[in-house]
């Protein structure tokens, strides 16, 4: 730790005395001297000793100065310092024992065991004599030795394990060399045999695509019929209002001739080429009028298809929807008209095809 950690720690607001405390603790050096052995340890075994720091005092905010100072000197007590004009010279891991020349080879020690109690000591680690040596490189030889023994051994047993998965899966009396010859044939026959699933997959998943492409088609012709009807009912509506209107003009005028005792002006003869909607107004007002018709023709789009059904003008929307029942086991719940809209559900059942205005014919939605 900087010789001014101290100081931060006072500028932050601590007391003088935790914050010396603190500093030791997290294996600072509060001064300008020569850190010693122990400080340089800690120092890279501590991530920010700032932080380290500042985490004791905030652990041990409840505590007097009087209890730290009594810990501080216990401490001191269990793990003597050095007399004046002693000098470090190792380190000692106070967890296993283990002495060691450097900081290096303690900090290696602490990164493999996680041990973290180290003390400085100043007993000299005496060289390694040539047989010292030899005897050390001996013992690391065997070491391995048995090491590689005990692997060896494992693999025999995984072997063993691998040839019994081979007896289970390979009729009993086969050789090896006949194992090895079936076993490109077994593989030929499960490759042909994935072959066969993704064709069953392609075929079945194009076979649903194709149902998805008719049904779609289907829908879609529906759809446009369903347009085509409503404008063509659209324009017998329109013809038979304008028709409505010609007739109503009509009469106007020949009750308005009668009164002025003149003559009933005649009907203009029709133009040689009528425009279309002029066609259409002549055609629908040549027509016979609602009430003088007997049947009606009914064009029934039901779940499973269009239909087209004549009914007496009598009858009613419940013997229509009976008659759908019996005839596709369809229960009825409503009858929707498109043009022009209006919905006929279980109360209006009562009602006659010609009180419902569906005479001389009509396009209704079966739900």
């Amino acid at each position: 730790m900087a010789s001014s950690d101290l100081g931060m720690l006072i500028d932050m607001g601590f007391d003088k005395e935790r914050a010396s405390i603190a500093v030791k603790r997290s294996g600072g050096c509060s001064s300008t001297s020569k850190p010693s052995l122990m400080s340089i340890l800690k120092r890279g075994l501590t991530a920010s000793a700032v932080q380290g720091a500042i985490d004791w005092l905030e652990q041990n905010q409840d505590k007097s100065l009087d209890e730290i100072q009594a810990e501080e000197a216990s401490s001191s007590a269990a793990e003597p310092a050095l007399q004046s004009g002693e000098e470090a010279r190792s380190l000692v891991c106070n967890e296993c024992g283990k002495k060691f020349r450097s900081t290096a080879q303690a900090e290696f020690h602490a990164s493999k065991t996680e041990h973290t109690d180290f003390s400085e000591s100043t007993e000299e680690i005496k060289p390694l004599t040539e047989e010292e040596k030899k005897q050390k490189l001996e013992d690391l030889r065997a070491k391995l030795a048995a090491k590689r023994s005990g692997m060896s051994q494992q693999d025999k047993e995984d072997k063993k394990k691998n040839e019994v998965r081979t007896d289970a899966l390979y009729p009993s009396g086969e050789s090896a060399g006949q194992r090895r010859l079936c076993a490109p044939q077994n593989l030929t026959r499960a490759s042909a045999k994935q072959e066969i699933r993704r064709k069953a997959t392609r075929e079945s998943q194009d076979v649903r695509e194709d149902l998805q492409r008719k049904e779609q088609l289907k829908q879609a012709q529906a759809r446009k019929r369903e347009k085509q009807e409503e404008i063509e009912a659209r324009k017998r509506v329109q013809a038979r209002i304008e028709a409505d209107k010609a007739e109503r003009r009509r009469k106007a005028e020949a009750e308005k001739a009668a009164r002025a005792g003149q003559a009933t002006p005649a009907e203009p003869a029709a133009a040689p080429r009528q425009a279309p909607a002029a066609a259409a107004a002549a055609a629908a007002s040549s027509s016979k009028p609602a009430h003088e018709y007997t049947e009606t023709r009914l064009r029934l789009q039901t779940p499973g298809g269009t239909m087209t059904k004549s009914f007496p003008v009598e009858t009613t929307l419940f013997e229509v929807a009976q008659a759908i029942a019996a005839e596709h086991g369809l229960e009825v719940q409503s009858f929707t008209q498109n043009f022009p809209k209006k919905v006929f559900d279980a109360t209006d059942f009562g009602m006659t095809l010609k009180e419902a205005g569906m005479v001389p014919s009509s396009a209704l939605i079966v739900r």
